[in-house]
């Protein structure tokens, strides 16, 4: 419990529904060096999430996390970013702190399951007809009921075996469904606003946390087209990403985007909006929640949580994916993930390794 609608609600339906429903919320205890802290994680928010659970009778428990965060999270944040890649927390986080460490702990309290306020669904299979499925499947994880709030993407990496231990109670429902359900069970939380922000960084300022926590400092170097020419100056690697646009500092007479990151030669390259379109990049740390890929398939691949996932063909190698799109897709992105779909069923993924064209 987050002390947000979301969790809030989730308890309450699990409550409705005759469960026993105890809440537990993460504290991670951050310091924002002065700074305001993200609302996920302030004393408030705990304070709202212990309201929740009073309001509806349940046990509330504070597990402090801080350290899990610092050792799981963060420096592979920073370690990413400084690497030239561009890290998604929020996927590093499910799976190894929400549906790791905090399932360890439910199961310790002698739960049942872990129920978690994320728009997903699993769904319980006999069978599952599927060009890629290679055993009998009985636990699935699919999208949720609205498209525009699904979270399947950045959970993609639970264990398929934890699956059967694990409610969302919120996937069948709509954002604007689950506010009134808020209002209906009288939570203070209904009027309360989502929090887009990675719980670590307040304001999302990631370049002013490297600076802060990894001690990183201005690396100038060269901006460059494609044929190596010098077209200004940037502050630093880590302060870039694929797909980039602003702060960029040149005038072209047309957008100029980020196109890769050369940290050997500490070079930014940059071009016109045309070439961040790419269809073909190799996937490493591959998660499976559905079988194992032994041959090329076509399925549909999200490469970030805001990209309509597109068609592409899915090829396995020896410790590796190779994904080529149907169609072009912009920024795609090292360091991110890239997850497989066969419909709404969400196959695995893995992490964007590097572009092959």
């Amino acid at each position: 419990m987050s002390g947000g609608v979301d969790s809030s609600v989730a308890a309450a339906l699990l409550k409705s529904q005759g469960y026993e429903v105890i809440g537990i919320t993460m504290c991670f205890n951050l310091s924002a060096s002065g700074k305001r802290k993200p609302p996920c994680c302030s004393a408030e928010s705990i304070d709202d999430a212990r309201r929740v659970a009073h309001k509806l009778g349940i046990r509330h428990y504070v597990v402090n996390m801080k350290k899990a965060l610092e050792e799981r999270v963060i420096k592979d944040f920073c370690k990413e970013y400084l690497s030239g890649r561009t890290p998604n927390p929020c996927v590093k986080c499910n799976q190894f702190l929400k549906f790791g460490l905090l399932l360890k702990k439910a199961k310790s309290l002698d739960a049942a399951y872990l129920a978690t306020g994320h728009y997903a669904r699993i769904a319980r299979v006999i069978s599952h007809q599927s060009p890629v499925a290679s055993k009998k499947i009985e636990y699935i994880l699919k999208k949720a009921k609205d498209p525009k709030k699904d979270q399947s993407y950045f959970i993609y990496r639970i264990k398929p075996g934890e699956l059967k231990h694990i409610l969302f109670p919120l996937g069948r429902y709509t954002k604007d469904q689950v506010r009134e359900l808020a209002r209906k069970y009288g939570l203070s939380v209904a009027e309360k606003p989502g929090s887009q922000e990675i719980c670590f960084l307040p304001g999302n300022n990631y370049r002013e946390f490297l600076k802060d926590y990894s001690g990183f400092r201005d690396k100038p170097g060269n901006i460059v087209d494609t044929r190596g020419n010098i077209l200004g100056k940037h502050k630093g690697i880590p302060f870039y990403t694929i797909g980039q646009r602003e702060g960029l500092g040149i005038a072209r007479g047309y957008p100029i985007y980020v196109l890769g990151l050369n940290c050997r030669a500490n070079q930014v390259i940059v071009g016109p909006r045309q070439d961040t379109f790419k269809s073909e990049f190799l996937v490493k740390n591959v998660h499976y929640l559905s079988g194992r890929i032994k041959k090329k398939v076509v399925l549909k691949v999200k490469i970030r949580y805001n990209h309509k996932e597109s068609p592409a063909e899915i090829m396995p190698l020896k410790n590796k994916i190779r994904v080529r799109f149907k169609k072009p897709q912009f920024s795609i992105t090292p360091g991110q993930s890239a997850v497989f779909y066969e419909g709404d069923h969400v196959i695995g993924g893995g992490t964007i390794e590097r572009i092959i064209k």
